[in-house]
């Protein structure tokens, strides 16, 4: 593109037409995890045939994201945002036909490596909440990302109740009723894939670097500046340079973490409780199909409690601030595992654990990822949020791994205290970052909220 095509276009009506492409990629896509969220650890115990594997899905799945988040993020600063996200959502569409060949050929091995490419889907998720602020105003860039977050929440709660209509469809393809669930996955994840294809031109991430470019050849001599090679080293560098970045990051990964860890051992934890407690898995068909309910509409809530109010957080972040909003969702998340711990014997106590637990988490994210992404160098931002959901991942990873050894060591309510470290330390972060902040902030982000 020349940079007279370049000056003719209108960046806000581009950026429009962007954050309403990667919302509907989003809302696409969203049902390959929900599929994945609320049935994985099942699968995993079925084709392992031991409940030490029950989280092994959502381990491979967010280590997956983590390492792939580096690399996806260093294609987008090479080739733009579009290939970056097409490139996960084309793995992550492998990775859901894989996971229907495990069920049919009853391989634990084919289900690990499925969930591993629906893991890249993730990471491209991820990035695409970073792709809707490229191009936004400072005092938009809260409601750009959460209104992508937001999109996903049709998908995501519409895959955990796909059990019944997927064991229909899965029955007219000849496949077993617990594989129909990823044909709508793959489905939605190829719809993605081809509509961001399609459509994202020109490529924000792309557009917004030529714009900054010729902004500054305008004032100063010599090329602008360009982006700078992402390694996790250079990332982390960036972030330490900023107290703003380290706050920011501790804010989403912790959050992540505590996330998953709860959220991943919970269908189990339900099974358990609602199938029978001293039964287990020999329970009657009865108590099996109401335990299979009960997980449907819990994880369903709590991933409607991760999107479906990140308007509000995302209009918070921009408002009321930061800091504020970070606090925000991490005191949700003590909350959220207070709950689900001390009523650990409830389902309904269980649910609403759950439910605050996706509201913590997605007002932490938007917050923490919309102050990382103003808070380092234009030529380090695309790293630095590689960086970022690389720990992300990384911390899902741990989280998932360590919580089935606690849930056998300390039991349920003993996984959901634990976790609550976490919460707890980026809120006394939070407290004595904000009571340092005398002086006002920076030039660049003074005008999305002094106080924030």
């Amino acid at each position: 593109m020349t940079t007279t095509s370049t000056t003719a276009l209108d960046p806000q009506r581009v950026q429009r037409r962007s954050v309403f492409l990667l919302s509907s990629a989003q809302l696409l896509s969203g049902v390959g995890n929900g599929a994945t969220l609320s049935i994985g650890s099942l699968l995993a115990v079925d084709l392992s045939g031991s409940e030490a594997w029950a989280g092994s899905i959502t381990t491979v799945l967010t280590l997956a994201a983590a390492v792939a988040a580096l690399p996806l993020a260093r294609l987008a600063e090479a080739r733009g945002r579009r290939v970056g996200l097409v490139t996960g959502l084309v793995a992550a569409m492998a990775g859901a036909l894989l996971i229907i060949a495990s069920v049919t050929s009853q391989s634990f091995l084919l289900l690990l490596l499925g969930a591993a490419l629906l893991g890249l889907g993730t990471a491209a998720n991820l990035q695409a909440r970073f792709a809707a602020v490229d191009l936004a105003e400072p005092e938009h860039r809260g409601r750009s990302l959460s209104t992508v977050v937001w999109a996903i929440t049709i998908g995501a709660v519409a895959g955990p109740n796909l059990i019944q209509p997927g064991a229909a469809v899965g029955a007219a393809l000849g496949l077993p009723p617990i594989a129909g669930p990823f044909v709508f996955s793959a489905a939605g994840l190829f719809l993605a894939a081809c509509l961001l294809f399609a459509g994202l031109r020109p490529d924000p991430l792309l557009l917004s670097r030529r714009l900054a470019s010729e902004a500054k050849s305008d004032t100063e001599s010599g090329p602008g500046t360009q982006p700078v090679r992402g390694t996790i080293r250079s990332g982390l560098r960036a972030v330490r340079s900023s107290p703003r970045a380290i706050l920011a990051l501790a804010a989403v990964v912790a959050a992540h973490g505590v996330m998953v860890a709860v959220m991943s051992m919970t269908p189990l934890h339900l099974q358990q409780l609602v199938g029978g407690s001293h039964g287990g898995h020999h329970g009657g068909t009865t108590d099996s199909t109401d335990a299979l309910v009960v997980i449907g509409l819990t994880i369903s809530l709590h991933i409607a409690g991760m999107f479906a109010l990140s308007p509000l957080w995302g209009w918070l972040t921009d408002k009321a601030g930061r800091f504020q909003t970070i606090a925000m969702g991490h005191g949700l998340l003590l909350v959220a595992v207070f709950i689900a711990g001390f009523g650990h014997q409830e389902p309904v106590l269980v649910t609403a654990g759950l439910i605050l637990l996706g509201l913590g988490w997605s007002a932490a994210t938007i917050s923490g990822s919309t102050l990382l992404a103003e808070s380092v160098e234009p030529d380090q931002r695309v790293t630095v949020q590689g960086v970022s959901d690389t720990l992300m991942g990384a911390a899902g990873a741990v989280g998932g791994a360590t919580s089935g050894l606690l849930l056998a060591w300390i039991g349920y309510q003993g996984l959901n205290i634990a976790s609550s470290v976490m919460a707890a330390a980026v809120l006394a972060l939070t407290a004595v970052m904000a009571s340092r902040r005398t002086s006002p902030a920076p030039a660049e982000d003074a005008s999305v909220n002094p106080t924030s």
